[in-house]
């Protein structure tokens, strides 16, 4: 099935899909540029309906309908209605980075990756219920991808430039993870494994930068297929509708059509009859 095209804002770096099963909306960001989009399933409407002036690297629901956003120098806030509210003002070894993919866990919890810098590597770290944020992981190349197992008690993460997706023991109880292994090593040929999902089946699905495509993988990390898009950066996916059966996916390079293809920088929909896992909301108290 070739992809449907649902809305082309010309996206730098079109990342974060995310469904928010309240509104029955399909909501994502463009990194660099600091814009927030949604998409009306039932009525076909989208819009950029909140642009921030400086990067927002990922997302994730509250309870109450608000946004909370991770961006630049470790800064985290709750949106609603056109406010921020800080939750975190900076993390010191995070000035010159910015955060990139994040993930509610069961709990409420974000687990969220930082870009690396020219000082340091890239980091994984939790942000608890209370607003406290600990480090879990240092020495990334780039934090990128993170899924959880249908039985949510596994943990998959994305290293892009090792091309690698890692998975991990998850404690829900401890929010810890441990025992990291590789899931799978993506060939330099197919491009930089980037955002990812899990679906119902507990295959894992990986957008691949630079490869053109998604992939699904088996819970073995045997590719089982690949979808070709019109863009050569593919970002991230997630999987939405009432149902949960559309697969929205983002991609990048949208202020260079020329070079990174016709559907670069847009978002897409399949419809493939495979159903998703819902994601999770977090509960951040401030």
């Amino acid at each position: 099935m070739s992809p449907e095209l649902i809305a082309d804002y010309q996206c730098v770096i079109g990342e974060n899909p995310l469904w928010h099963p309240d509104e029955n909306q399909l909501y994502w960001l463009d990194i660099p540029d600091g814009r927030l989009f949604r998409y009306n399933p039932q009525t076909g409407e989208h819009e950029n309906f909140y642009t921030h002036e400086g990067e927002i690297g990922g997302f994730t629901f509250q309870p109450d309908g608000s946004l909370l956003l991770f961006m630049s120098r470790g800064t985290i806030a709750i949106w609603k209605d056109g406010e921020l509210t800080p939750v975190i003002d900076e993390i010191s070894g995070e000035l010159e980075s910015r955060f990139n993919d994040v993930i509610a866990d069961p709990v409420g919890r974000v687990f969220c990756g930082t870009m690396p810098q020219e000082s340091c590597p890239g980091k994984l770290y939790q942000l608890d219920l209370d607003g406290s944020i600990i480090e879990i992981l240092d020495s990334i190349t780039c934090s990128n991808g993170l899924g959880f197992t249908p039985d949510l008690k596994q943990l998959y993460y994305t290293d892009s430039m090792k091309q690698k997706i890692y998975l991990f023991d998850y404690n829900q109880g401890t929010g810890s993870i441990s025992n990291q292994r590789v899931f799978v090593t993506i060939p330099e040929k197919n491009g930089l494994p980037d955002g990812m999902t899990v679906d119902s089946e507990g295959y894992v699905w990986s957008a691949h930068w630079d490869g053109n495509c998604l992939v699904r993988f088996d819970p073995f990390g045997n590719e089982e297929r690949r979808i070709e898009f019109p863009a050569k950066k593919v970002s991230s996916l997630c999987f939405g509708g009432e149902d949960l059966t559309d697969i929205y996916v983002t991609t990048a390079g949208g202020d260079n059509k020329l070079e990174e293809g016709t559907g670069a920088g847009a978002l897409f929909r399949l419809k493939l009859g495979i159903q998703g896992t819902p994601e999770f909301l977090s509960q951040i108290n401030v």
